[in-house]
């Protein structure tokens, strides 16, 4: 499905080899798998820095782009996921830094085809509007949180729980130690449950909601059953 995976680690490097070197020859197919594969991660660690989901859509496609005309530079020294993320953070903590000077990760090594961009809609709850608000509601507490972590911590957080990468990986990718991955990760979590413990009271309230479609529907069957009405 697209959007989902988070990288091409999955399968064979020699899979992945081949993969890069249809690519290379612009092959379409490849090319979308590619950008199918990392889609979610690319956009979720450039929104990661820059707090601005279109912003974040940005990267992804400036990402792809640059990539894809470097695709002769990738040695696979790396995943190309590790690679594709470097470029992606480069490319956010640049605009990052052009509005917010003091915005601060760590170097990073630097690392154009049009790419298509995968929208991340939320989940469908068309079914029940209520519940669907609620999730919304809990989602946006989340996502507030989430953003309001201070910059290192907030990396560090989306790529060890938002995209389940290990502590190597997220060490390599920002260019930290695996001790600071985990003291970052414990410090965001503490700080994530603070915030969301002082603004989750007033949404829990709603989180089960039993109104509209559902409770139209359960006051009809018992009707029903009671032989009451048509």
């Amino acid at each position: 499905m697209p959007g989902t995976a988070t990288g091409l680690s999955a399968g064979p490097r020699t899979s992945e080899a081949a993969l890069i070197d249809r690519a290379r020859r612009r092959d379409e197919a490849a090319l979308r798998e590619i950008m199918q594969a990392n889609n979610r991660r690319l956009y979720r660690l450039a929104r990661g820095i820059l707090r601005s989901d279109s912003e974040a859509e940005d990267v992804v496609q400036e990402t792809y782009v640059r990539a894809f005309t470097h695709l002769e530079g990738f040695l696979g020294e790396s995943a190309l996921s590790t690679w594709l993320s470097r470029i992606a953070i480069n490319e956010a903590l640049g605009r990052a830094r052009r509005r917010k000077p003091q915005v601060e990760l760590g170097s990073l090594p630097e690392a154009t085809l049009e790419a298509q961009i995968i929208r991340f809609p939320l989940s469908s709850a068309a079914t029940d509007p209520e519940k669907s608000m609620a999730q919304r509601e809990i989602q946006r507490v989340v996502e507030h949180a989430v953003d309001e972590l201070p910059d290192a911590y907030r990396m560090v957080f989306i790529a060890r729980v938002m995209e389940g990468m290990s502590m190597e990986e997220t060490a390599e990718l920002l260019g930290i130690k695996p001790e600071t991955v985990k003291t970052r990760l414990h410090r965001a979590r503490t700080l994530l449950r603070e915030h969301v413990e002082k603004k989750i009271g007033p949404v829990v309230m709603d989180a089960f909601p039993f109104a509209g479609r559902r409770c139209e529907r359960l006051t009809e069957a018992v009707l029903r059953r009671l032989g009451i009405g048509a």
